[in-house]
């Protein structure tokens, strides 16, 4: 598993640049990396961040 950040604007940007160049969607990013997609989703609505499928990043 990989070590996300825990700073929630840390984590929108490591999270937001790895699916620009590395991952298709969401769910690839969190199958390769062994992430929880739920908490990451939760983490990251918790800060006002959503993720969009369409344009494959958070907002």
């Amino acid at each position: 598993m990989m070590n996300l950040p825990e700073d929630p604007m840390m984590l929108f940007s490591v999270v937001n640049m790895k699916l620009r160049d590395f991952y298709s969607s969401l769910d690839a990013l969190c199958d390769d990396l062994d992430v929880d997609k739920e908490e990451l989703l939760a983490k990251l609505k918790a800060a006002g961040f959503e993720y969009n499928e369409e344009f494959n990043k958070f907002w």
